[in-house]
């Protein structure tokens, strides 16, 4: 916050996000926020909105999700280190909670033609036909017990994004890098990210309690190369694009304690 410039770019998306109810303040917080933006202090005032509730998160637009029930109403938040999902029950009633990217194994985005996954949907015949977009990723939700969260949203290419992202922050602070000098160079439309990522092993893998679900996700030793194992013996890695699926280093195994 040295630098004027974004000082103030700062400081405009802060202001931006508190108007826009992505960054929640009470009545005293909003007192004491008006009170510092009719003195100038920019600065404080950016200090103050760091200590906010959903600061620096991005929210995203009402979409539906299965989780904890198939077929609920959910807000989706990205920012530190988490998906905040915001949910409306069937009985109207509204339930908070935070998946912590450090327990997502690994995700995946496809696109969903007629209620059915695929990379590659099929052509449609109806032209009421449409195609939505599915982010699932899977969750340590106890120390053995891994689960599938599936998010249905136009959005879910940047959920992808942001997830991404946090993950390779984790990453970087892990390799004793800095932030500010994360190198990404694009080559041949991919990206790469710094060697010290790349060197890091695996995360242990788990074998999924779920057998309702078509395809598990095994990671190795790098990003680009997944396996995939399923219930029926005609499941193989070449039926799926390795680009739909993402590995996450970033994974921690945890014990119930953790919980």
């Amino acid at each position: 916050m040295d630098n004027r410039v974004g000082l103030n770019l700062l400081y405009a998306q802060t202001v931006s996000d508190i108007d826009g109810g992505w960054i929640l303040v009470n009545k005293d917080q909003h007192r004491q926020l008006k009170s510092l933006q009719e003195k100038g202090s920019k600065k404080e005032f950016i200090l103050l909105g760091q200590t906010l509730k959903y600061f620096g998160y991005i929210k995203f637009d009402p979409c539906v999700t299965d989780f904890p029930e198939k077929g609920c109403h959910v807000i989706v938040s990205a920012g530190n280190n988490e998906l905040n999902f915001q949910v409306k029950l069937p009985n109207e009633q509204m339930k908070e909670g935070s998946f912590k990217v450090t327990r997502m194994r690994c995700w995946r985005q496809v696109p969903v033609a007629n209620g059915t996954s695929s990379p590659t949907p099929a052509p449609c015949s109806s032209a009421k036909c449409e195609v939505k977009l599915e982010l699932a990723f899977e969750y340590l939700m106890s120390k053995d017990r891994l689960q599938w969260v599936t998010i249905t949203s136009p959005q879910a290419i940047m959920m992808s994004i942001c997830l991404q992202s946090m993950v390779d922050e984790l990453m970087v602070k892990k390799s004793g890098g800095s932030i500010k000098k994360m190198l990404r160079k694009r080559h041949n439309g991919s990206l790469h990210r710094s060697e010290s990522q790349q060197a890091v092993k695996s995360p242990p893998l788990l074998d999924s309690p779920d057998p309702n679900r078509d395809q598990i996700v095994k990671l190795s030793t790098k990003l680009s190369s997944v396996s995939l194992r399923g219930i029926s013996a005609s499941n193989s890695a070449n039926d799926i694009s390795g680009n739909d699926f993402h590995g996450n280093y970033a994974f921690e195994g945890i014990g119930d304690d953790d919980l």
